[in-house]
């Protein structure tokens, strides 16, 4: 028994934010139908990496989903996606602004055909915005929400994240709006409709930054600080013996750090007393524990004395390093699956453990419009001849057409 058995949904989502919250639910047991438009589908179809005409991005967002491919269009594809929406609990999109509302299919007009509908719509700016006519992807979102900002180099220019950290976060948090809002339709029998903002996503991250400057009335300017943190130390990455690590000692952990470098001393010097004092002292704080760490031969070395002392620590990891580690395999936070056209391929494993679900369904990503015929003549009632004719009609499409 899956967790999310029994719960349908219609997903109309593309690239990454929206088949984040998708193939979660499809994680957990939900049936999803992938609502593609013609002629090519998904763009994320076309995102490297590609082996053999199959792209490993969109397989890794879109294990598990029901593909049909529909030129919207028309008014035929259109009359099969609102007689879906009575058939789902839950509707996802993150098109671009007006073009849910331009197709007749925004939560307005998709409520009064399932009152008990569930719909999130992810946006850059959010819909009810004054930005709300606005295009984005994810590093607009980390630009207007302050985290490019406060990422890199103190005296450096703003820098994005590497990875699409805008895009999963939005997706993440409309993932768990939607199982709350399934949670209320339970209780009462209503749906609703979930405004998810990459942006608000973002925002959401700033803790000290926004509630400093408040509080300081405006004295507390948050900025970059590069590779240490600029108010608590010792905090931020040292460069050990055999590569970059991590050591993260609050006030707590400080003694202990002291005890591990063996330097008794530092813990009562006036200059790294406390917290703010270490933070304002660093450039003599940082040069002193990396002098420590490199009498070691390497950081395996380093990591086992500081963890001895229960100082919080950990190497830098590159993802490449980080698949094959005891660590991600045995927690199954990377994992390695079977495509039956890229064959095995490793990806990110599923981030929650539920202990009524402690086992994951197998999965399969979609062809394009694999599961046309499927979804129309099991939830519709369509004939396979009906089939046939959309489909020489142009109003389905598929990978074999």
């Amino acid at each position: 028994m899956n967790i999310l058995d029994g719960i349908r949904v219609l997903d109309f989502t593309q690239y990454l934010a929206g088949p984040t919250v998708t193939r979660l639910m499809a994680e957990m047991g939900a049936e999803v139908i992938k609502v593609e438009t013609t002629p090519g589908g998904d763009p994320s179809r076309l995102l490297p990496v590609i082996k053999d005409g199959r792209s490993g991005y969109f397989v890794q967002q879109n294990r598990g989903k029901h593909s049909l491919c529909i030129d919207l269009r028309r008014p035929e594809a259109l009359d099969i996606v609102k007689a879906l929406v009575g058939k789902v609990d839950v509707v996802v999109e993150n098109f671009g602004p007006g073009v849910m509302e331009k197709r007749g299919l925004s939560y307005k007009d998709l409520k009064p055909l399932n009152p008990r509908l569930v719909m999130a719509s992810i946006s850059a700016y959010g819909r009810e915005s004054p930005l709300s006519h606005k295009t984005g992807y994810d590093w607009v979102a980390q630009a207007f929400a302050g985290i490019m900002h406060m990422t890199g180099a103190a005296d450096g220019p703003p820098m994005p994240v590497g990875m699409g950290i805008a895009d999963v976060s939005s997706g993440v948090h409309a993932f768990s709006a939607i199982g709350y809002a399934l949670f209320h339709r339970e209780r009462t029998g209503e749906g609703q409709w979930l405004d998810i903002s990459m942006i608000d996503s973002m925002f959401h991250m700033n803790e000290i930054s926004v509630q400093g400057t408040s509080l300081t009335d405006g004295a507390f300017v948050p900025k970059r600080a590069g590779n240490n943190h600029p108010l608590v130390a010792p905090f931020g990455v040292f460069k050990g013996p055999t590569g970059y690590l991590v050591i993260l000692a609050l006030q707590l952990q400080w003694k202990g750090l002291c005890e591990a470098m063996e330097q008794p001393a530092l813990e009562h010097d006036p200059r790294f007393a406390d917290s703010t004092s270490r933070a304002k002292n660093q450039q003599e704080l940082t040069p002193i524990i990396e002098a420590w760490l490199a009498t070691f031969s390497d950081n395996e070395a380093v990591l086992a004395r500081l963890e001895r002392f229960r100082v919080p620590s950990a190497p830098v990891l590159s993802p490449a390093e980080a698949i094959d580690h005891p660590y991600f395999r045995a927690r199954g936070t990377v994992r390695t699956v079977a495509d039956p056209v890229l064959g095995s391929l490793s990806i990110p494993g599923f981030p929650l453990r539920f202990s009524a679900q402690p086992s994951l369904p197998e999965l399969t990503a979609p062809l394009l419009g694999e599961h046309n015929a499927a979804v129309l003549e099991q939830l519709l009632g369509y004939t396979p001849a009906q089939v046939a004719e959309l489909s020489a009609a142009g109003v389905l499409a598929s990978a074999d057409r």
